[in-house]
């Protein structure tokens, strides 16, 4: 497989978008709006944009990864600066083929050159913890309402940050999306059925369940 990782570059925008819409399309909901956050964080303050990569094969992009800033503050309400990647996409006919991991592991370490201390993600653990990531809760790292909930993962990238404190987790709010606005945006691509899919179930069980 001659796949090969770079920056994501100005001409790519509408492939990329095409393609986080065909990935995430009725997986999460009937539907989807991950392709209008990849259309809207682009311009919002926490876009790091120098950590946006795209994976191609055979000079087509078939996978996408781009972060924004986030941060975690403790008792004392001292903050310490993360990285939150999302969406990360693979076009469906090509994934389970490492293409994802591939995006991971190229700006992990690009992070860790940058000196972040973690990374920080709202996702599934059952694709995340084969990459390292582990509950908020083994790093004592809660969601803002300081609660532990099962999908808030976290990549420690610089060993033993968070020692010794008890700190609340805020993403960036790129991710705090208008409904009527991805209905609006998403009108300019060629219509797809919203369907309801297991897949949906099995999300929201995941994002209502927490760790005592």
């Amino acid at each position: 497989m001659n796949l090969t990782i770079r920056p994501e570059e100005q001409r790519d925008r509408e492939k990329i978008e095409d393609l986080t819409r065909e990935a995430f399309w009725n997986l999460y909901r009937p539907g989807c709006d991950e392709h209008y956050l990849a259309h809207t964080m682009r311009d919002h303050p926490d876009y790091l944009d120098d950590l946006a990569h795209v994976a191609v094969l055979d000079d087509v992009i078939v996978g996408s990864i781009r972060y924004m800033k986030s941060q975690v503050r403790n008792e004392r309400d001292e903050t310490i600066d993360t990285a939150t990647f999302g969406p990360l996409c693979v076009d469906p006919g090509v994934q389970r083929q490492g293409i994802g991991t591939r995006l991971i592991e190229h700006t992990k370490r690009l992070l860790i050159r940058k000196g972040t201390p973690a990374i920080i993600i709202l996702g599934d653990p059952h694709n995340y913890c084969k990459h390292g990531f582990k509950n908020g809760k083994d790093f004592h790292i809660t969601s803002s309402d300081g609660r532990f909930p099962l999908g808030l993962l976290v990549l420690e990238l610089k060993q033993g940050v968070f020692a010794d404190h008890r700190w609340r987790f805020q993403e960036s709010t790129a991710y705090d999306l208008d409904p009527e606005k991805v209905e609006a945006y998403d009108r300019r691509f060629p219509p797809k059925t919203k369907e309801y899919r297991t897949s949906q179930e099995l999300f929201g069980m995941m994002i209502r369940a927490y760790l005592d």
